[in-house]
């Protein structure tokens, strides 16, 4: 994992909010966790009181999640809101521990598909997410909770760093 790989994320997702862009996050799992918990930090605080900064989490709508898993397959939950939410600028955050999330890898798609960023924070080798997003963060390890662990702090820095641009 490089720390310059996380600084570059961090300009990437500046200049998107700059451009009147936003943040679209998901994952599976523990990982959903982690995503619905930088949508808190960026639109409620991290460690300052500012105003709330635009990130729709796409883990959190169970209603949306399980219709569109019954209609279409759980591998298009997050596609079909990528379809409906995101615009060309805006920055979409993937969250896999092994890489290879069918869900995951076809919302990337998508947002590459619109013309959105794509950021992944990912686990193990990268698997095949690694070579489809715009910026892949890879935490080398075989343990899910090593990996989580790691991709909480890279959440965790990227918060703080958008909520002093913007404070």
């Amino acid at each position: 994992m490089e720390f310059n790989l996380i600084f570059k994320a961090i300009e990437k997702i500046i200049d998107s909010y700059k451009k009147g862009g936003k943040v679209l996050i998901c994952g599976n799992g523990s990982s959903a966790a982690q995503s619905q918990d930088m949508a808190a930090n960026l639109i409620n605080r991290y460690k300052i009181n500012r105003k709330p900064i635009e990130c729709l989490d796409l883990t959190s709508n169970l209603p949306m999640i399980t219709s569109i898993a019954n209609d279409f397959g759980f591998e298009k939950i997050f596609e079909r809101q990528i379809e409906a939410y995101a615009k060309k600028g805006d920055v979409l955050i993937g969250l896999s521990t092994s890489g290879n999330s069918e869900n995951i890898i076809n919302a990337i798609k998508k947002a590459r598909d619109l013309d959105c960023f794509t950021i992944c924070l990912l686990g193990k080798d990268g698997g095949k997410l690694k070579d489809l997003c715009d910026l892949s963060i890879i935490v080398q390890s075989d343990e899910s909770s090593k990996i989580q662990e790691k991709h909480l702090s890279i959440i965790h820095l990227i918060s703080e760093k958008i909520e002093e641009e913007f404070s």
